[in-house]
């Protein structure tokens, strides 16, 4: 061969070497984060996840990409949010934000590892065998919200004592629900708590179930765990403006898990 023909074929490889060794190259792995709750809402989790991945040397937009859904306190926004991280294909699945985002994610596929965090019993819920073996694709870790209601009540009365009435507002399409009023119903007889329960699942109930906090006359209420509500806390400020009575009325909120 000749010397000029050897340098051009050289050079003609050289150029093309490394571009083949990046095709060659995995794709960078991606990780699906949905959540029930907002990205204003959850700021400080979505950073504090980033920085978990960081420390195992998976830094987002290098070594890794995040895909991110948000239900903004939808819960029937999840299904359509997990089905479009499925069809992405990626390599795990996070669901936080409310238990309802976690039986979503472990409905909508049984090979991609799932990982949830919720606030109740995930083996009652139905996503992992047992604590020991959870088996299948899903796995997670749980805050034990519901269980801490009856606490929550405790603290409420004793920062506001001798309030003759709480009222308790819940998400009646958020599974923990029925768990947490089985937490504070009996609490409250015991203590002889009377107590007045609102519903609420979209704008128009939440106004409602304040409204009627305000026509009786609650003392203090206290927000259970729902995504809904973690969107709109405002709310217990216009209860605030439009009460009837000059008094302050107290409340206490439980914030949804994370994961």
């Amino acid at each position: 061969m000749e010397r000029r023909e050897f340098i051009t074929l050289f050079i003609g490889v050289a150029a093309v070497w490394p571009l083949a060794a990046r095709a060659q190259q995995p794709a960078m792995p991606v990780v699906g984060f949905m959540s029930g709750r907002s990205p204003e809402d959850s700021a400080h989790v979505a950073a504090a996840f980033r920085q978990g991945l960081a420390d195992s040397d998976f830094i987002e937009g290098q070594t890794v990409k995040i895909e991110y859904r948000w239900a903004n306190g939808d819960s029937d926004k999840l299904p359509a949010l997990a089905a479009d991280l499925v069809n992405h294909k990626v390599a795990v699945f996070v669901a936080v934000g409310g238990d309802v985002s976690a039986a979503v994610a472990a409905k909508a596929t049984k090979t991609i590892p799932v990982v949830f965090g919720v606030g109740s019993d995930p083996v009652k819920a139905g996503l992992v065998a047992s604590f020991r073996r959870p088996g299948g694709n899903v796995t997670g870790y749980t805050l034990w919200t519901t269980e801490a209601e009856s606490k929550r009540l405790g603290l409420l009365r004793a920062l506001v004592p001798g309030v003759p009435l709480i009222g308790i507002l819940v998400n009646p399409r958020f599974p923990p629900t029925e768990q947490e009023l089985l937490e504070l119903e009996p609490a409250a007889k015991a203590v002889n708590q009377k107590l007045f329960v609102a519903r609420a699942n979209d704008d128009a109930e939440l106004d409602a179930a304040l409204a009627s906090f305000v026509e009786q006359r609650v003392g203090a209420f206290l927000i259970t765990a729902a995504p809904f509500f973690d969107t709109r806390l405002d709310a217990s400020l216009a209860l605030q403006r439009r009460s009837a009575y000059r008094r302050s009325i107290s409340f206490a909120n439980t914030r949804s898990p994370e994961g």
